[in-house]
């Protein structure tokens, strides 16, 4: 097994105990605090990569609204029916406005359109983290989410560096496999039956569904992110974490398992009474 590989390894499980411990032991103002905190760094990330094309946008304003998604959850901050549209709206409006303050007029549409894309994409998806802690047993569900999508990201990169032969999406990822995307979706059923174990009013076929539909969204979102990197032709979103690169390429995996999960949870009411 090699170097990087056991880096890998190692700080996911690493982050997996961590967090997992957090849910658990920590208030949950804190828990928020880092959501909070993950979304605002994978902003910044995510912004510097699109200033990489040269994009001009407006980093720090489009942070900080990003920011306010998780805290509005958070203090249950709904002055209005439809706050989220409303919330739109009103961010539409402010960065035409900065716009308007420019000397220059190129990339307007560009610059905004991208701004959003941020905001939807790093910060209301991974914001599900919260409104999914506060459910009834929200601490066990987040840490099923999180522990069923890290474990599949686990097996996908471990399956794929020791027996990976069939390429995947080279255009996208050159080192993905087959093998490895296969692992991991195996990887993340598994601990979602294992989830049985503290989360018993579940069925094993809904956490066997859970687990594979985790497993592949998990998956997509690792490609996404690496087709936005390749796009922008970077290797890594930043370089914090050993063997993993920045907190994009933590969260990534969880930007679509997030919210998908939240849906599936209330459709199927899985939540004790």
């Amino acid at each position: 097994m090699n170097t990087l590989l056991m880096k890998r390894i190692v700080t996911a499980i690493s982050v997996i105990l961590f967090v997992s411990w957090g849910l658990f032991f920590l208030p949950a103002w804190v828990y928020a605090g880092v959501v909070v905190f993950l979304i605002g760094m994978g902003l910044y990330e995510f912004y510097s990569l699109i200033e990489k094309k040269g994009i001009f946008i407006y980093k720090y304003f489009g942070i900080l609204m990003g920011m306010l998604i998780p805290l509005s959850i958070y203090f249950r901050f709904e002055p209005t029916k439809g706050w989220e549209l409303f919330f739109i709206v009103t961010a539409t409006l402010i960065f035409f406005v900065l716009q308007f303050i420019r000397k220059d007029s190129s990339q307007a549409i560009v610059g905004i359109s991208t701004t959003f894309f941020g905001i939807f994409y790093v910060s209301w998806f991974f914001s599900f983290l919260i409104k999914i802690r506060f459910l009834p047993q929200g601490m066990y569900l987040a840490a099923f989410l999180l522990l069923v999508t890290k474990i599949g990201d686990v097996g996908a990169y471990t399956i794929g560096s020791m027996f990976g032969k069939r390429l995947l999406i080279t255009r996208i990822s050159p080192k993905k496999t087959l093998e490895g995307a296969i692992g991991g979706l195996i990887f993340s059923i598994a601990a979602a039956l294992i989830s049985k174990l503290y989360l018993p009013y579940i069925s094993i076929l809904h956490l066997a569904a859970m687990g594979a539909l985790i497993g592949l969204l998990a998956q997509i979102g690792d490609l996404c992110e690496s087709l936005i990197k390749r796009d922008c032709e970077v290797k890594d979103s930043g370089n914090y974490l050993p063997g993993l690169g920045g907190v994009l390429d933590i969260i990534d995996s969880i930007i679509f398992t997030s919210p998908i999960f939240y849906f599936y949870i209330i459709h199927f009411n899985l939540i004790p009474s």
